[in-house]
């Protein structure tokens, strides 16, 4: 198709996806841009990243650029690097891929062909448009433009053995059809549910990778909804649907999600640990009562509770240490914040994962899970003066340990000025949602 019909000019494109299309087709080479950049940009969307196709070799690519890398075993890419882009350049794929599994799982993918073949072993019609920067035509060989046009997410080829191939691609649909607010083929969205088990063969930390796409997407709302009309939200995170069903719950998830949309949307930085605390949070909840009532006390039920949550969603997911570390700060602190006497409040206060804390109490709030007062109660005191705070503290509660003063050595005088309580330290909102 020319460029009267899509009207893309090659200067829409990044700097680094039109050099690196220049300097392999000065070489000899064919090469495109391809994928998402080009269906982002037929939709008046500016790409977050650019991919090239070419009928180089990865190791003549990797020659032919100074700042470049060999990266991937089951799939052969390199990356180029200018300046802070990096462009992802693949070699045209074969019709078959090289080495499955028992369930058809494609383990590796390094046997190349042409440019058709390449096509055919693309996911879905809106993701097989390739874009000539030299000529600034767009090759369309499965009708791609026309589902663009009608909104429509379609699988390239027999959905069944598309999905064997890579069952990654049914969390993909979702994503893609949140994201575009395009509809999933009628023939793409049949056998995902029964299918939906295939994803446990796929290796957690790719999964991960993939819902830290699409809760991340500015979709996630409509992502999460999809999932669950499609089947595939069960396993994926453990009693989702279940929590789902539930009215607090599902406020409260919802809430969440809604909250990370405005903040992605908006360009504010997103925790994904935050995110997951707020999405396994009822399941903790669940825990940590049962633990209560088999009479473990309160502290050590929710820590137990907490492990045996995180243990199982790291089995299938494999969230990184560095998010379940934080993740569990997040969940202990929140029966701290019912305490609000003696020096507790300001020790809360001088956590250094306070505010993300904090946030996740006030959503708590918002679904009606704890009182609206005690998130205004902590709203007002981070912000007060030092000795405002010491007038807001509440009465220790009956059975309550009052804290013990600290005997004086003979002969010292007082030289505190605020009754020992000293000024705590003011963390932003950061990351925090």
């Amino acid at each position: 198709m020319p460029v009267a019909k899509h009207g893309i000019r090659k200067e829409s494109l990044s700097n680094g996806s039109r050099r690196v299309c220049e300097g392999l087709q000065q070489a000899g080479f064919s090469a495109y841009v391809v994928g998402g950049a080009v269906r982002d940009l037929l939709l008046g969307v500016k790409p977050k990243d650019y991919d090239v196709a070419t009928n180089a070799p990865p190791e003549e690519v990797h020659r032919l650029f100074r700042r470049s890398r060999l990266i991937g075993r089951r799939f052969k890419l390199v990356h180029v690097m200018f300046g802070s882009e990096t462009v992802e350049v693949s070699t045209f794929r074969a019709g078959d891929a090289s080495v499955t599994d028992e369930h058809g799982r494609v383990l590796r993918d390094n046997v190349f062909g042409s440019r058709e073949d390449d096509a055919a072993r693309r996911d879905f019609t809106v993701n097989a448009l390739y874009y000539d920067p030299s000529t600034e035509t767009i090759l369309d060989f499965h009708n791609g433009l026309r589902d663009i046009k009608h909104k429509s997410v379609r699988i390239i080829g027999d959905p069944r053995a598309r999905f064997r191939e890579d069952p990654i691609r049914m969390l993909r649909a979702a994503r893609f059809a949140a994201k575009l607010d395009f509809t999933i083929d009628d023939r793409t969205r049949e056998p995902i549910a029964e299918m939906a088990d295939l994803i446990g063969n796929v290796p957690a930390a790719r999964v991960f990778d993939e819902m830290i796409k699409l809760l991340l997407s500015g979709h996630a709302k409509p992502c999460v909804v999809g999932l669950r009309k499609a089947g595939l939200h069960h396993g994926l995170l453990p009693m989702l649907d279940v929590i789902l069903e539930q009215p607090m719950g599902e406020k409260f998830v919802m809430l969440a999600l809604d909250q990370t949309d405005q903040r992605v949307l908006a360009g504010k930085p997103v925790s994904p640990a935050f995110l997951f605390g707020a999405l396994l949070w009822h399941e903790v909840l669940a825990a940590w009562k049962k633990f209560q009532q088999e009479n473990h006390k309160p502290v050590p039920a929710l820590h137990m509770a907490m492990d045996r949550v995180l243990d199982l969603q790291t089995e299938k997911l494999a969230i990184p240490r560095r998010y379940t570390t934080v993740i569990k700060e997040i969940w202990t602190m929140q029966p701290r914040f019912e305490q609000r006497s003696g020096r507790r409040p300001f020790a809360l206060l001088a956590n250094e994962k306070f505010r993300a804390g904090f946030d996740f109490m006030v959503l708590r709030a918002q679904s009606g899970e704890c009182p609206g007062e005690l998130a205004d109660w902590w709203e007002t005191f981070q912000h007060a003066a030092p000795d405002d705070r010491t007038d807001m503290l509440k009465a220790p509660e009956q059975g309550e340990k009052r804290p013990r003063r600290r005997r004086r050595p003979a002969g010292k005088g007082d030289k505190s000025g605020s009754g020992g309580e000293s000024e705590t330290r003011q963390n932003s909102h950061g990351d925090a949602s």
